[in-house]
């Protein structure tokens, strides 16, 4: 991912990935273990916590599609380095949630 290029949005702004899209990946720990890393980088980078919420539904079976949203990610972060929340102590802590009831529009739920 050293030499790789920059992408500009997180994810493909093509139709949602499904379950039985693609290949079952040989090596699903990779998988696993990328798209926790990305999880907790969601934390400083709320820019990419749809595309990785995306990625991290299909964990129990991830396919070849899956692995290219979760490559496609990576992309974006290589090329976004820059970008990140700065966090300052307040007088006062507030906590605001927001909540998609449709789950994003998945196609599987």
């Amino acid at each position: 991912m050293t030499n790789c290029e920059a992408v500009n949005t997180p994810a493909d702004v093509k139709p949602k990935l499904s379950n039985g899209e693609g290949e079952l990946l040989k090596e699903a720990t990779w998988y696993k273990s990328m798209a926790g890393a990305l999880q907790y980088l969601t934390l400083m980078r709320p820019d990419i916590a749809y595309a990785v919420q995306q990625a991290c539904l299909h964990m129990h079976a991830p396919r070849d599609s899956h692995g290219t949203l979760l490559k496609r990610i990576l992309h974006y972060v290589k090329g976004t380095t820059e970008l990140g929340l700065h966090l300052h102590r307040a007088s006062s802590p507030t906590i605001t949630a927001y909540t998609d009831a449709d789950w994003a529009g998945c196609p599987d739920t």
